[in-house]
């Protein structure tokens, strides 16, 4: 970077400024200062590649390019008095406008070499407090207003220095209480103050004056009158001539009038806030515009008003709607692959967002996929070993539907129910096959824009799983530790609960805690009705309490997700995240153990990144107690599961090129721990197999340390605005499933790496051993 200096690419007479430095400013006011500095002539820092990276691209025979400039990094700041003047200026109105009403500021400029210094001093004189706040507000009903709403909103108040800013805030909030009161025709600049200089230069008196506007009337409230709600007849928008009449039916204040045809009256005027007869509120504008925006039919809202009678204080919204497509169609694609496997899942989605022209959203997707081997110079797609195909559909409604209730929740964002139904098939060769039936009802609601609920009551699973044949005997009863599992049947009829917090402010650059908690809850309602019919069960025996034939899971399953997002000034950031979960089965799958879904899994691209998602754990697990290869290549890709989860996460966010191809790279470097581990030793899930694999996956406190896998690394984020795609590239530091100081396999890619892969393809083939694992993704990782 030192190589690349830039002062060799400009004229004789430029220079490049390399320091600008404000003197004699109140450290608490140095960073606001410094904004006023012109942008074009504030120096890089010596670290950055935004100046070398333009310099590479945007040069040409010694010089600088006039044309043809690439977006690449950024250009060096060359001097400009212009510029410099300007600043100065802006600084010693900044100053001024903080009270310091003597400030003068001047500059120095020194060169040297074609580099620049730029120093501005100030000289701010004596701050001016304020000593008396007076004001000036003739409608007695917009000062009892204020008055009222006066201690929440001011930040004004006797013996504060003065601030323009301050200022600047009690004219908006003036303004907002207003348009809350009815006055629709309320103007910011009717807000003014008058700042009164005292002999003592210290002191100013500061007088607030709201004027009137200049009819006779004076400020006058508002109330709604009758609405407009109009559709367009299509996604074009309204042409300039409707020949359809309007409708002249008014129901409850609404004139409802659809000439598109597409659509119901209920769903759509109910969330009309704008009633006839109430006080003009801004906020219920704003509310009919966020609530008909989430109703996701219009890609076009405008709210306007007409008064037809000046002498009248009422005013007619009219709500303009303009469609957009109902029906949609999406497909996508995926090439999963590592160093032994390649596979692609592919799905199509159709999507009608008005079924039953009431803002109905209707979802149906077809999935379907395959896993190959690829080793030992296998062709892509010869050795399948894994396939899957799922169909599901789900009808979302933009109300909650209660039998005999019927709430209207849309205050803080729409609330909605979601019917769903899902069938799955997963074929593992020579291992399994499972086929699902899952149906639920879900209610989504917003407390407020920071708390979200989610509530299932109903979450009916059916399973039906088959274990091949084939499988010999040892393999399943001393090796695979969670393979009865795959052989059960059964069904899960349950409840699920979810609650997040401050899910609004994952996008925004600020310090605060992301809190995410579920609980699903099954089989308690099918023992309850077993229990009435007076059979008694032993499931401790294999005797199972059974509903319509099949054995019914019994569990309890939180899980929560915490994170502190800190800001650390401009676009960087650091996040800490503990992520952690546990399965208990009970009653009547105290035995079996909780189903093999609800299982959790550690690795992958949003856990811990050094290993692929379902490759780690449980706890000390290694596949090398599978003492056959074929028996190992007959369980490939089988996912490593636990009954319990634990994993933290730690990261820092910054920003590399803030131009950079349309969009801005970012960077982002971590620290990833955790681990999955089995809990219930009496179960089948740990009966069946050998002693020392059953304590090798189970959690014990004591020991945590040596069964947490440790993993560091960096990534970047490409930012199009909408879009952020993700690279994270993962190094595995230490590994759980060997022991001792061998956990420490950082060591070993370090050196000797390729002895120690070896050797472990002798003791795990067909699995090969990663110490990089790359990860791409779109949107943030958490």
């Amino acid at each position: 970077m030192q190589a690349c200096s830039s002062t060799k690419y400009i004229a004789d007479y430029q220079a490049i400024v390399k320091k600008v430095t404000i003197d004699s400013v109140d450290s608490k006011f140095k960073e606001q200062a410094y904004n006023y500095v012109q942008k074009d002539i504030r120096p890089t820092s010596p670290y950055s590649i935004n100046v070398p990276l333009y310099n590479l691209f945007n040069t040409k025979d010694g010089r600088y390019k006039t044309n043809n400039i690439k977006p690449f990094g950024t250009p060096p700041a060359i001097l400009d008095s212009t510029l410099v003047e300007i600043s100065r200026n802006q600084i010693q109105k900044f100053l001024r406008g903080k009270g310091y009403f003597k400030a003068k500021v001047t500059s120095d400029i020194k060169v040297k070499d074609k580099k620049a210094e730029i120093k501005f001093k100030a000289d701010p004189g004596p701050a001016s407090f304020i000593s008396h706040i007076t004001d000036s507000i003739s409608n007695q009903n917009i000062k009892n207003i204020y008055e009222t709403n006066k201690p929440g909103l001011t930040h004004l108040h006797k013996g504060m220095q003065f601030d323009t800013d301050s200022l600047t805030y009690e004219r908006e909030q003036i303004y907002k209480i207003m348009k809350e009161n009815g006055y629709f025709y309320f103007l910011r600049p009717y807000v003014n103050f008058d700042v009164i200089e005292t002999a003592n230069v210290s002191d100013v008196n500061l007088r607030l004056n709201i004027t009137n506007p200049p009819t006779k009337d004076g400020h006058r409230q508002y109330n709604i009158g009758y609405t407009h709600m109009i559709i367009a007849p299509n996604p074009d928008g309204f042409p300039d001539s409707v020949r359809t009449k309007l409708s002249k039916d008014t129901v409850n204040g609404i004139i409802f009038t659809d000439f598109s045809k597409r659509y119901r009256k209920n769903p759509i005027v109910r969330y009309d806030y704008l009633k006839q007869g109430e006080l003009y509120d801004i906020r219920k504008e704003n509310l009919t515009y966020d609530r008909l925006y989430e109703l996701n039919i219009f890609k076009n809202v405008k709210i306007d008003y007409f008064n037809r009678d000046s002498t009248s204080n009422k005013i007619n919204p009219i709500i303009l709607l303009t469609p957009q497509k109902v029906m949609s169609n999406r497909i996508e694609g995926e090439v999963p692959f590592n160093g032994g496997t390649v596979g692609f899942n592919l799905s199509n989605t159709y999507t009608n967002n008005n079924l039953f022209r009431g803002a109905e959203r209707f979802e149906l997707q077809v999935k379907g996929g395959l896993q190959s081997r690829i080793g030992d110079g296998a062709k892509p797609f010869k050795d399948i070993y894994q396939r899957d195909f799922s169909i599901s559909a789900s009808i979302t409604v933009p109300r909650l539907l209660i039998p005999f209730y019927n709430p209207v929740l849309g205050a803080n964002g729409m609330p909605h129910t979601t019917f769903s139904s899902s069938y799955i098939y997963a074929l593992q060769k020579d291992v399994s096959v499972r086929r699902i039936f899952i149906n639920s009802i879900t209610y989504d609601w917003v407390e407020t824009k920071s708390k979200l609920h989610s509530f299932t009551p109903l979450n009916f699973e059916y399973r039906f799983g088959n274990l091949d044949p084939k499988i010999p005997e040892e393999i399943l009863l001393n090796n695979l530790y969670y393979g009865l599992l795959l052989n059960r049947k059964d069904l899960t009829l349950g409840m699920k609960y979810a609650y997040t917090l401050n899910a609004n402010k994952l996008n925004d650059l600020r310090s605060f805690i992301y809190f995410r908690g579920n609980i699903d809850i099954a089989g308690n309602l099918l023992q309850g009705i077993s229990s009435l019919t007076g059979a008694k069960h032993d499931a401790a025996n294999g005797d199972y309490a059974k509903i319509l034939g099949l054995p019914f899971n019994q569990y309890v399953r939180p899980e929560i997700d915490i994170r502190w997002y800190k800001h650390l000034g401009e676009s960087n950031q650091f996040v800490a995240r503990l992520s952690a979960g546990i399965g208990y089965a009970y009653g009547n799958s105290e035995e079996r153990g909780i189903p093999f879904e609800k299982l959790f899994f550690a690795g992958g691209s949003s856990g811990i990144r050094a290993w692929q998602a379902r490759t780690l754990g449980p706890g000390n697990y290694n596949r090398a107690v599978i003492a056959t290869e074929a028996g190992r290549k007959a369980l490939f890709g089988l996912d490593q599961l636990g009954e319990m989860k634990i994993e933290t996460n730690f990261e820092y966010r910054y920003t590399l090129l803030k131009k950079f191809f349309g969009g801005v790279l970012k960077g982002a470097a971590f620290v990833d721990m955790g681990n999955v581990w089995n809990i219930n030793g009496k179960s089948t899930l740990s009966g069946g197999i050998s002693e020392e694999v059953k304590q090798a996956t189970l959690f014990k406190l004591s020991k945590l340390a040596q069964q947490a896998a440790i993993g560091t690394g960096m990534g970047f984020r490409y930012d199009v605005q909408y879009f952020v795609f993700r690279f994270d590239i993962g190094l595995k530091l230490k590994d759980p499933q060997f022991s001792g100081s061998d956990q420490w396999v950082v060591s070993k890619f370090l050196s000797g790496g390729r002895a120690f892969k070896d050797a472990y393809s002798l003791t795990n083939g067909p699995d090969t051993y990663r110490f990089i694992q790359y990860n791409f993704g779109i949107g943030m990782p958490f």
